[in-house]
């Protein structure tokens, strides 16, 4: 079984289309599923980024599950991100098909059973993003994210209950946090309802594997069989370090299954780069960082001319720039006795030397002047 989410498809980064790299992906997966004999894939939710994808975006998804099914099914789950009514429709003849969309709430407890080549059964649970404000009521539940998800798996340990014999999957969308605190991007939609927005593991008791959705980066929660797959690309600066992978889990018949992350190929490798403008462009190393995505943090004491365009004469996919110098004090004008001042002449020298940690030179002190005399005669005239 192989175990990936938060395919994001149509996003871009910092503003520029990646829907190139999500096909490299895909294509990366469609050829490890055939070579290695994959026997199902389950897409934990967030497969869009929208809830009204663009049409390059489904187009994008129409193929990827075209060429999944061939090999194996695909059993998908609604995210947050997701319209469920969207992704799905015509779920029930899909499901001839071997793509089996798990995105509304009389799907929960009606699991998909895949019969592996070594005679183990696997019962597989798909929970949608279940938002508490929409399924409460029906749930029967509290107002919490902790709430709505234990009466959903209510359900599933009812019906696998009765079933003897079989290995248990939940595939779940959500904000699951276990012994330790889970690890958050910026990338990731806040959750939070009425201040609650995770829900324990321990909701999950008694079950097999839960493949989750939902947090980009990979990460296990509560135990080694309660995993985040994580997204297969990287959508923020604070995922940097993060190493892409898809989980593969293989089970018998008793026992814990083995499970196995298998790193992605990186179609652009994110770095961040800190100093003033001349370091950074004089570095040797500069250059070598040409393919990847670059934020630049500078700690120029004056803002240089035209920063953004010589980055990107050597590193042409810098997409974030910031000033990063140290806090300074308030600044405060005040005359030789110590007492603050009221000349906007003197005020406005104050604030360039408070920004720039230089007094201004003469020719900026007439620039001033001519300003202030501007504004004191009604403003700038043609």
């Amino acid at each position: 079984m192989l175990h990936t989410s938060d395919w994001h498809l149509g996003r871009s980064f910092h503003g520029v289309d990646i829907l190139d790299h999500q096909r490299g992906f895909i294509d990366w997966l469609v050829t490890y599923v055939e070579a290695e004999g994959v026997e199902l894939v389950i897409v934990a939710g967030d497969v869009y980024d929208r809830a009204v994808p663009s049409l390059a975006a489904v187009t994008v998804w129409e193929d990827a599950v075209i060429r999944l099914t061939r090999t194996c099914p695909v059993l998908v789950t609604s995210g947050n991100h997701d319209s469920p009514t969207r992704l799905g429709f015509a779920g029930r003849l899909l499901a001839s098909s071997g793509l089996h969309l798990r995105t509304g709430l009389p799907s929960i407890a009606d699991p998909l059973l895949v019969q592996g080549r070594d005679g183990v059964t696997l019962a597989v649970y798909g929970l949608p993003y279940l938002e508490p404000d929409l399924h409460r009521e029906a749930l029967g539940a509290e107002r919490s994210h902790s709430a709505v998800l234990d009466a959903a798996m209510q359900r599933v340990r009812d019906d696998l209950a009765s079933r003897d014999g079989v290995r248990s999957i939940v595939a779940a969308h959500a904000f699951i946090t276990g012994g330790t605190d889970a690890v958050v991007s910026d990338s990731e939609r806040d959750l939070r309802v009425g201040g609650i927005g995770d829900a324990p593991a321990s909701v999950f008791a008694a079950v097999d594997y839960v493949a989750l959705g939902h947090l980009h980066g990979a990460q296990q929660v509560g135990g080694p069989t309660i995993r985040y797959s994580g997204s297969p690309l990287a959508f923020s600066f604070s995922e940097q370090s993060h190493v892409k992978s898809v989980t593969v889990i293989d089970f018998a018949h008793e026992g814990p299954p083995d499970i196995c992350a298998v790193s992605l190929p990186v179609p652009r490798p994110l770095i961040t780069l800190t100093g003033t403008l001349q370091e950074i462009l004089d570095d040797p190393a500069t250059p070598s960082y040409a393919d990847h995505w670059v934020r630049v943090r500078l700690t120029d004491a004056r803002r240089p001319d035209d920063p953004m365009g010589r980055l990107r004469a050597l590193l042409p996919h810098t997409v974030e720039l910031a000033f990063d110098r140290a806090a300074l004090a308030a600044v405060i004008a005040v005359d030789a006795d110590g007492q603050p001042v009221t000349d906007p002449l003197a005020i406005a020298e104050a604030f360039v030397e408070h920004v720039t940690t230089t007094p201004p030179d003469e020719v900026e002190r007439e620039l001033l002047r001519e300003a202030v005399e501007r504004v004191r005669i009604g403003g700038v005239r043609e």
